[in-house]
């Protein structure tokens, strides 16, 4: 089994040990003490920002905090120190998301905040540049992590989901049961995997470019997905938000078209007419769910994901893409998740 594939099947443990650890006593400290600077700082609104992963780790986070009521943005690091700065102010939360803590943007934006502006920051890593200047940090459990970001982001994504909810005061049993489930399932997905993967390979043909479209919290995994095709796989890919696909990419599709569809929660229905629609024209489609969408057309291929709540399935749904990156980079000659340009931590701009 490669490094690859290896850090994959880790998830579940990464996953368990982050939950085990927010109900520790010290896990329940530390987002203790962020809902008491929450209520001293009376803080106007949470700006999120990260780079690559922790980016898209960002932007679900946003969603959430948003439904919830907690008002928050999400700005690319780089894009936040030179055309947004302006948005931080002394009643402004920055919530830095970086697996190593040591991303040359987000290292360079603690540098530049102003004395009163408060920074929190998540991350895996608790010897780092960010935790050492954040005012309080969230760390996940995931683990050492050699390849391609996979165990870090869903278990980082699921620390800045535990976040939320303890802010919003629904972390409670039933939630703690949810995340429990996700886990299980996702041990279940990945000891059953070979067939699943294969069957959607089959389906798809030879690939030179993926498409994938998500909405909501669900364009976190399709930009986690894009990262990783490009990332670990070396093939071209494009993530793109539902409601903008319509918007003029819609006329890419024809005969050799390929693309994959996360749908699920407040636009399932939505997801499911785009992904007849692009049938209808030929395109291929995989819809990655966690509903039965009742349809049947020889352009499409469904993946049923067992996870009921639309946040928590954006850390379950990216499971399946994970499986397929390693598997075309095997069939390319490729080891899964090898830098050859680059590192695991840029460090550079």
């Amino acid at each position: 089994m490669n490094k690859f594939l290896t850090e994959i099947m880790e998830q579940p443990d990464s996953l368990d040990a982050t939950l085990q650890y927010y109900l520790s006593e010290d896990g329940k400290k530390k987002l203790g003490n962020l809902r008491e600077l929450f209520r001293e700082e009376n803080f106007k609104e949470i700006v999120f920002t990260g780079m690559g992963s922790s980016y898209f780790t960002s932007y679900a986070a946003s969603c959430l905090f948003n439904s919830l009521g907690i008002h928050s943005y999400v700005v690319n690091a780089s894009e936040l120190l030179y055309y947004h700065f302006s948005l931080i102010t002394d009643k402004t939360l920055i919530v830095c998301i970086s697996q190593s803590g040591e991303s040359y943007e987000v290292v360079k934006l603690m540098k530049q905040l102003p004395p009163d502006v408060c920074c929190v920051g998540i991350s895996n890593e608790a010897r780092s540049s960010l935790t050492a200047k954040a005012k309080e940090s969230l760390l996940s459990q995931a683990g050492t992590e050699e390849t391609t970001s996979t165990k870090t982001y869903t278990s980082m994504t699921l620390v800045a989901f535990i976040l939320g909810w303890f802010l919003a005061k629904v972390w409670d049993n039933d939630k703690i049961l949810l995340v429990k489930k996700l886990i299980s399932e996702m041990k279940e997905l990945l000891t059953n995997y070979e067939g699943l993967i294969a069957s959607q390979f089959d389906f798809l043909g030879d690939v030179e470019f993926l498409q994938f479209i998500g909405r909501g919290p669900s364009f976190s995994t399709a930009l986690q997905s894009e990262l990783m095709f490009k990332e670990a796989a070396r093939l071209p890919a494009s993530a793109t938000l539902g409601g903008e696909f319509r918007h003029g990419p819609m006329e890419m599709v024809n005969h050799g078209f390929k693309s994959v569809i996360f749908a699920a929660g407040k636009t399932y229905s939505q997801s499911i007419k785009m992904a007849a629609d692009i049938a209808k024209y030929k395109g291929k489609v995989i819809i990655i769910t966690n509903q039965d969408p009742h349809i049947s057309d020889e352009n499409i291929s469904i993946v049923t994901i067992n996870q009921p709540d639309e946040y928590l399935f954006t850390i379950q749904s990216i499971v399946p893409v994970q499986l397929m990156v390693n598997h075309l980079a095997l069939a390319k000659g490729l080891v899964p998740g090898k830098f050859v340009n680059g590192g695991k931590v840029t460090l550079s701009e």
